[in-house]
């Protein structure tokens, strides 16, 4: 025998989707979308794909570079905390740092959000992050997809990916051909943990009973949430800069896997790297780790950017000139290493100071 219905009429509501806020969302953030607006986006929010004209932009041969990313279980460090102003920053770095490595300047950004029950407020606040990328990065946030999947999702969690695209002329391009033994590389400092390795974070907090709303232990001052919510660098306008600049062989967006396995997917065949971590300052979170023996140096080469968000292979002439050109850019800027004809792989030496590190508590 059949079961009752609870109710004579469904409404697609009563399932758990709400038309309604979803036409709130897109009236709220239509403006941060029109902050974003750059030459040759065309049309706004509300159309069934955004547009963008290349020619408006100042391309002739341009060569189209795609990328997309999500921020992983960074998300749920800001869904705990009820902050959800900084992940939106965190997705547009991850797409549009991974662009900048191949010479291509973002053009337009596109965001995917999922949740279980729409919350206005909530969602508003995660795309002025992205927007606010989006204005760090130069591209035009043109559009996106808000999803309410009931029974998906648990309580207040979402989730975040993005898509970004972006252009070269097909005679700038960078590939790394030109990359030769005795070049130098360049590392550009990371603004924290980026969003990358948070699972293992996590994992650490709740061993350690720490609280997110309590003070950080590497940050005084700070409440743990927040230092570990620091938003992604976005190193754009920089890389662009340096690249025209100089001779910049190769970059490396230092995401996960770290620079041990993100500097040799730019380097030619039968090429490594030599490095140095007794040249750059290990942060405050990474000293912290390492100092009291929470993760081991060599697993943190593999899991974070330990200090360095992104590399720059550099002809050896032309080091001091862009250096000038990234640190007028506004990025803390340190020869880390060279380039060699050792064969394939990245060789990190002086790590086992950080265990000796003076923030260890």
């Amino acid at each position: 025998m059949a079961r009752a219905r609870s109710i004579t009429s469904f409404r697609y509501k009563d399932a758990g989707v709400d038309i309604d806020a979803g036409h709130r969302l897109v009236e709220r953030i239509k403006p941060l979308a029109r902050a974003t607006a750059r030459p040759g986006a065309l049309g706004g929010l509300g159309g069934f794909g955004g547009l963008f004209d290349l020619a408006a932009a100042g391309y002739g041969d341009p060569v189209l570079v795609a990328a997309t990313d999500g921020v992983g279980t960074k998300l749920k460090i800001a869904i705990e905390a009820g902050r959800h102003d900084t992940v939106g920053i965190d997705l547009v770095a991850m797409c549009v740092n991974d662009l900048v490595v191949q010479g291509a300047e973002p053009l337009l950004f596109l965001d995917y959000f999922a949740c279980q029950r729409l919350d206005v407020d909530q969602a508003a606040a995660v795309v002025a992050g992205i927007a606010e990328g989006c204005r760090q990065a130069g591209c035009a946030l043109l559009g996106g997809e808000t999803a309410e999947m009931p029974g998906l999702y648990a309580g207040g969690d979402y989730d975040l990916a993005g898509f970004a695209l972006g252009a070269v002329e097909r005679d700038r391009l960078i590939d790394g051909r030109h990359v030769q033994a005795g070049d130098r590389v360049l590392g550009l400092a990371a603004s924290g943990l980026h969003a990358n390795g948070f699972s293992l974070i996590r994992r650490l907090i709740a061993d350690l009973g720490l609280d997110l709303a309590g003070p950080a232990p590497f940050a005084p001052g700070q409440r743990l949430a927040d230092a570990l919510l620091i938003p992604t660098r976005i190193y754009v306008a920089a890389a662009l800069a340096a690249i025209a600049a100089g001779r910049v062989t190769a970059l490396a967006h230092i995401t996960g896997g770290g620079l041990v396995e993100n500097l040799p997917r730019v380097l030619p065949a039968g090429l490594g790297a030599e490095l140095d971590a007794g040249t750059w300052a290990l942060p405050p979170v990474y000293a912290w780790l390492a100092g009291n023996g929470w993760v081991a140096p060599d697993e943190m080469l593999r899991t974070f950017n330990c200090g360095i968000g992104m590399a720059l292979v550099v002809a050896a002439p032309d080091v001091a000139a862009v250096t000038r050109v990234l640190v007028a850019a506004g990025e803390d800027v340190v020869a880390i290493g060279r380039i060699t004809a050792d064969g394939p792989g990245v060789q990190v030496r002086g790590t086992e100071q950080w265990r000796s590190s003076s923030s260890a508590s």
